[in-house]
């Protein structure tokens, strides 16, 4: 009899335990980490529909909007910073940014192209500057991924550097532990057409027709107003194709299993 007293405080104590894993409340950040969830729902080994907004070349002045509506929402994106002097005004909004649940990452200091694909050294000088810029506003040690200024594909680095300066910074960028990641969705919301919201959003429904797993190109700069426009129709499209939101990071670790 007592065995069987002694099993069902156990079996109570485990229920606690799950139910308490599955509702608590991420009291540091406003953004909830669901999309673990959402993968643990669909089986060990197959993955959820995946989105990762992810902005670059920001923050700006419509930093701050993008972040009300992602709060609002409660979705969590990527920010790929500069320090540029345009950017420098705005630089406290990193701090913002962490608090609530998104991830910093790095882009350029000086995002000027024949300056940084000059070399490798000439690279990273640029990096350092931009860690150098972003200290005072978040642990560097969580700054660990990076998105190259034009793609780790692009060529006209190439006029500056040569052909294989992007294959070595790539390889540079894992021997130092850290990890680089372009994207598969494009808004074109930088482009010299300047599109309005509604364009910007058929952009991203054309290009992620075919994906399960979407990293999207935005862009939180001085010009890019249409982009805030646009984002509460992108995620309401996205939650419509049954995609889950999550940031860079989180997509690598659902995608190696956590390891």
């Amino acid at each position: 009899m007592l065995a069987w007293v002694v099993l069902g405080l156990l079996l109570a104590i485990l229920a606690a335990v799950i139910h308490l894993l599955y509702h608590q409340e991420f009291a540091e950040t406003e953004i909830p980490n669901d999309c673990f969830a959402v993968a643990a729902a669909t089986g060990e080994t197959a993955l959820p529909k995946l989105v990762c907004l992810t902005f670059d070349d920001g923050p700006s002045v419509n930093t701050a909007p993008l972040l009300e509506i992602l709060a609002q929402e409660k979705v969590p994106a990527t920010f790929f910073v500069c320090a540029q002097d345009i950017n420098q005004e705005y630089l406290p909004l990193v701090r913002t940014i962490v608090q609530q649940g998104h991830q910093v990452a790095m882009h350029s200091a000086t995002h000027r192209y024949a300056t940084i694909y000059r070399s490798t050294d000439a690279f990273w000088q640029d990096i350092k500057t931009l860690r150098q810029a972003l200290e005072p506003y978040l642990s560097l040690d969580d700054l660990t991924w990076l998105r190259f200024p034009g793609g780790s594909t692009n060529t006209v680095s190439h006029k500056y550097g040569g052909s294989g300066i992007m294959k070595t910074l790539k390889a540079q960028t894992e021997e130092k532990g850290w990890h680089w990641i372009d994207w598969n969705v494009c808004g074109e919301d930088a482009t010299a057409a300047h599109p309005d919201a509604a364009q910007i959003l058929q952009n991203i429904q054309e290009d992620a027709a075919e994906h399960t797993t979407c990293v999207v190109l935005l862009h939180d700069t001085k010009a890019t107003g249409q982009t805030v426009k646009a984002l509460p129709d992108i995620i309401e499209w996205f939650r419509g194709q049954g995609y889950t939101f999550c940031t860079v990071e989180q997509l690598a670790e659902l995608q190696s299993g956590g390891e």
